[in-house]
């Protein structure tokens, strides 16, 4: 069924006559069609909530242009946050001259996952939170603690005390096809619960973040999106994208500029990998090998990479100094074929394979040096708290 498959049907419905109505297949098939949507709607939107956000004196502003995202935003919407950012600055210095009234200026979405209380939502909507308030669907409202984060998937878990939420379903992100029906619900521009249908426009978009210059914090991010043409918005970050069935396989969470049918979602299936651990742990621990490592053959902006001996892969190019992989004899040019005997062609497929080790437990790498094939065993340790990034750190 194409896209434009649903408005088709119902414009030949009502094109109909009106005895012939009740017996036409494309008016029933577009009443099923319109009543599958209204019942994803109700039911999911129940284990939706709304995020509101005191941010700490000083980082009050949505996203600023350290943040990886601002180079997303369209230019019509930097303007507005540029004269909103002076406006709060101006606001700030008058503030430190009195005494300070809390200001929630920060608005998201957020999905429950657990009927006790835990909500996952994107860490940029919580980011530098002073005080975080959530409101159910039937109206009541709680404060939020901070369960834990993860800034490399951008995601977060809050914890409310509440019992008997309704929690949502979570479904199979590996499942997703390319061009099924995608629902996004959220709280865009204010407007709570807002509903929006497209498809799954692709899987698996790796350089959305960018990775380098001034914007390079997506070098050390996990990049593998859902990409979708529902309607997102600033607001929808951190609330669902779900299929037909009403299962969530997506937290939303990026756009490439508005109106451009081009939103990002993470994954259910790494969503579910990270909050578990935040639920259980407070914290997701993370392994890396302290190298830059780029994809032979996925990045069209960069010259081909011409390797001896290596069809694809993930390119060596420089061991850092401080990182786990610099006692190992692992070098620069060597090319990364497989983790563990799990092979890899792309930088995230890379970094999602050492991602599931434990930290101190050995890996082995198949690289490729100089035509020959060796396998080369490496220790990861744990991720900094704050490693800067450089080139495609992994």
């Amino acid at each position: 069924m194409t896209r434009f498959a649903p408005a088709l049907l119902l414009a030949a419905a009502l094109l109909l006559p009106a005895g012939a109505a009740t017996n036409s297949p494309a008016l029933t098939l577009a009443q099923q069609l319109n009543n599958a949507f209204v019942e994803v709607a109700e039911s999911v939107s129940a284990s939706v909530v709304v995020i509101r956000v005191a941010q700490k004196p000083g980082t009050a502003e949505l996203i600023d242009d350290d943040n990886p995202l601002w180079e997303l935003l369209p230019p019509e919407l930097r303007r507005q946050y540029e004269e909103e950012r002076k406006k709060r600055r101006k606001e700030a210095e008058e503030d430190a001259k009195r005494p300070r009234k809390r200001e929630f200026n920060g608005k998201g979405s957020g999905v429950i996952v657990r009927g006790d209380g835990y909500i996952l939502t994107n860490f940029h909507v919580v980011e530098e939170a002073e005080e975080i308030q959530v409101r159910l669907r039937d109206g009541r409202r709680f404060t939020a603690t901070l369960q834990g984060k993860d800034p490399q998937s951008d995601l977060a878990v809050l914890k409310i005390n509440a019992t008997n939420l309704p929690a949502a379903r979570l479904g199979n992100s590996d499942a997703v096809r390319v061009g099924e029906f995608a629902v996004a619900i959220g709280a865009p521009f204010e407007f709570d619960y807002s509903v929006t249908f497209g498809h799954i426009s692709a899987k698996g978009r790796s350089h959305v973040v960018p990775s380098s210059g001034l914007y390079s914090q997506g070098a050390s991010m996990d990049q593998d999106f859902l990409q979708t043409d529902a309607s997102i918005n600033p607001g929808n970050s951190g609330g669902p994208l779900v299929n037909l069935q009403g299962e969530v396989i997506g937290i939303n969470t990026l756009i490439r500029g508005l109106r451009t049918g081009i939103g990002f979602a993470v994954p259910v299936n790494l969503a579910k990998e990270v909050s578990e651990t935040l639920i259980r742990d407070g914290k997701f621990p993370r392994s890396w090998l302290g190298i830059g490592i780029r994809g032979l053959r996925e990045n069209d902006d960069e010259p081909e990479e011409k390797i001896d001996g290596a069809d694809d892969g993930v390119l060596v190019t420089d061991i850092r100094a401080d990182g786990p992989a610099r006692n190992s004899d692992l070098k620069p040019r060597d090319v990364i074929t497989a983790v563990d005997g799990r092979r890899v062609v792309t930088a995230a497929q890379l970094r999602n394979e050492v991602r599931r080790k434990r930290p101190g437990t050995p890996v082995t790498l198949d690289i490729i040096r100089q035509a020959k094939p060796l396998k080369i065993k490496v220790h990861p340790e744990d991720w900094p708290e704050s490693k800067p990034a450089k080139d495609k750190n992994e």
